[in-house]
Parts: structure tokens; C-alpha cells; sequence
């Protein structure tokens, strides 16, 4: 078993340049003599890798070759607003642009089947990427994807509106919700809201006290206005009916954060859309849930990727 706590000694940490040359983290786990593809992982917002140590290395054990990459302007990778803890973006493309550039790289430099994985925020970009037809993989599998929001039970437009408009009437890079009292430590009952683990959970604030550049507190207001605006992109006739790639989506019905309903309308939509709805069992966070729901949650994972991006032959 992983140490959850300790970046492996055979992954390599490193910086990839984005196309403005923004510096952005990434970390590889190596592929044997004969590798059973490539995974490329993207978290979620105020989210790092660190968290998600234990599921890239199952995958990496299983045979895949691994990636996974910051966001810029969070963890490791930076910040866009006016302090080191508020999480700011001009506009969710520009996170659209930055997958598509390391999607070209990252697939002429690793061998197929190649495949794409996120979790919540990290799940809407490749939403969107897949919709702008900017990223071509073989496989999709999105952990409680952000295909909508979890909110107050209004008409997306005003939502939207109202974002937009208290953007207007101050900083659209002010915090758009409260934090805890004390900078740097995670709000009391916030466990409740991403897994029924402890253990696991600790995990998290653990990686923020020995790496403090990875805190990140609540979102601005812009990336309020900007994810409605983003949310109405998905939902637009004919988006994500046009994606023509396996979708796996891991939903579940007890997520206060993301919009479950959403999630499966989602699936619905997506010719080749696939969905574990899971309930009170998980939270949020579904890859670090207990081990009985995880262990359920990653077996489907894996006959997903076995059934949608084959091991390929080997060249004669």
C-alpha cells in the first residue's frame, strides 16, 4: 500500500510551460517495458495532486503510464487573483486553452491508449474540451464531475445574473464566500461534505502543513460568474450529444458541492455516456471514500478502461 503521505520515489515531480510560458506542476509515474496506455489526471478546483497520490499509483501498478497536472493559478502552479489563497480565473478557457496544449504534448510524448480522468472543476474543463473537439482521447472516466453546481434551486440565467452582478458592485477577484477563521485551516465541519474517511482526510490537511503553497481558500466571484457562464456552454442543444468518446461519470446522490441531477443528465446526453450513481455511501471526494465504496468505485473504473480503451497489440 502507497504511503499517501510521501510522493513515490519512482514519480517525478516537475513544470511544464503553458503557451504564455506560465509555469505549471506536473508529476509522472513512468510506464514499464510494455505499458498498458497513459492516464492523464487533472484535479478539482482548490484541489492538488497530493490528495490523489494512492488512486494514480493503483493505476501506474495496473500497467497504465501517469500523469498528472495542477491547474494554473492553484496549488503548486500559481495564483491569479490579488493574494496566495483565493481562487481566480478571467475565464474558464483559458484552463481549456492550457489542457489542450499539454493534451498535445502529453499524447506525442506517451503511448496509447490514452486516457482522460478529473475530478469535479477538472471534470467540467474536459467537458468543455471534449465539446471544442480540443482533446481526442480514447476514454474519459470523471469523478463527481462539475457538469453543474450544487446551489440555490434557481433558473441558470439568473444565477448567472446575479454572479455578474456582484461582480460589477465590487472586486470580481474578492472571495466569493466565507472562509475559516483562521487562514490556512480547513472549515470545521468540511469533512462532512467530502468523505465519510478521517484518515483519508487528514491526508489533506497534512500536504497543506508541510506544503503551505498548496492552500487555497474559497473561489472568487469572477470564477462564480465564469463557471455559470461555462455551465451554460454544457448546456446548450447538441453539446455534449456531440462528444463521441466513452464517458464514464461517478455521481453521487449525497454531493453538496457538485449538482447530481446534472450529472445525470450528463450521462444521459453523451452518446457514449456511462454512470455509477452511488448515494449516501460517498461524499464528494468518491476517490478517497472508505475502502468498501472505493474498492467498488475503482473495480468499475477499471472494467470501464478495460472495455473502452483496450490494452493494443503489441508491434511485430
Amino acid at each position: 500500500m502507497i504511503d499517501r503521505r510521501a510522493i513515490p520515489p519512482y514519480a517525478q515531480e516537475s513544470t511544464w510551460a503553458a503557451g504564455d510560458g506560465h509555469a505549471i506542476r506536473r508529476i509522472d509515474w513512468p510506464g514499464g517495458e510494455h505499458p498498458r496506455g497513459s492516464i492523464l489526471f487533472l484535479p478539482g478546483r482548490g484541489d492538488f495532486y497530493e490528495k490523489y497520490l494512492e488512486t494514480l499509483d493503483e493505476w501506474h501498478r495496473a500497467g497504465w503510464r501517469v500523469t498528472a497536472s495542477d491547474w494554473r493559478g492553484q496549488a503548486g502552479s500559481g495564483r491569479l487573483g490579488k493574494d496566495a489563497v483565493t481562487g481566480h480565473i478571467d475565464d474558464f478557457g483559458t484552463w481549456i486553452d492550457d489542457l489542450a496544449l499539454l493534451w498535445q504534448r502529453w499524447t506525442a510524448e506517451t503511448p496509447g491508449p490514452h486516457v482522460l480522468a478529473a475530478h469535479s472543476m477538472g471534470g467540467h474543463v474536459v467537458l468543455r474540451a471534449l465539446v471544442a473537439k480540443r482533446v481526442t482521447p480514447d476514454a474519459v472516466v470523471l469523478s463527481a464531475p462539475m457538469t453543474g453546481m450544487n446551489g440555490p434551486p434557481l433558473p441558470l440565467p439568473i444565477l448567472h445574473a446575479v454572479a455578474r452582478t456582484m461582480c460589477r458592485l465590487g472586486d470580481p477577484a474578492r472571495q466569493a464566500w466565507k472562509w475559516s477563521e483562521k487562514p490556512g485551516e480547513l472549515p470545521a465541519k468540511r469533512a462532512n461534505l467530502l468523505t465519510h474517511d478521517p484518515v483519508r482526510y487528514a491526508d489533506e490537511q497534512w500536504w497543506r502543513d508541510n506544503r503551505p503553497q498548496l492552500v487555497m481558500g474559497p473561489a472568487s466571484w469572477r470564477w462564480v460568474e465564469r463557471a455559470y457562464a461555462s455551465w451554460m456552454e454544457l448546456e446548450k442543444p447538441g453539446a455534449l450529444e456531440g462528444v463521441d468518446v466513452p464517458v464514464l461519470i461517478v455521481s453521487t446522490a449525497s454531493d453538496k458541492l457538485v449538482s447530481h441531477p446534472a450529472n445525470l443528465r450528463a450521462a444521459a446526453r453523451l452518446p457514449r455516456g456511462e454512470i455509477l450513481a452511488l448515494g449516501a455511501e460517498a461524499h464528494h471526494e468518491v476517490l478517497r471514500e472508505v475502502d468498501s465504496v472505493r474498492g467498488r468505485i475503482t473495480g468499475v473504473i477499471a472494467d470501464f478502461l478495460d472495455r473502452s480503451a483496450p490494452r493494443r497489440a503489441a508491434a511485430a
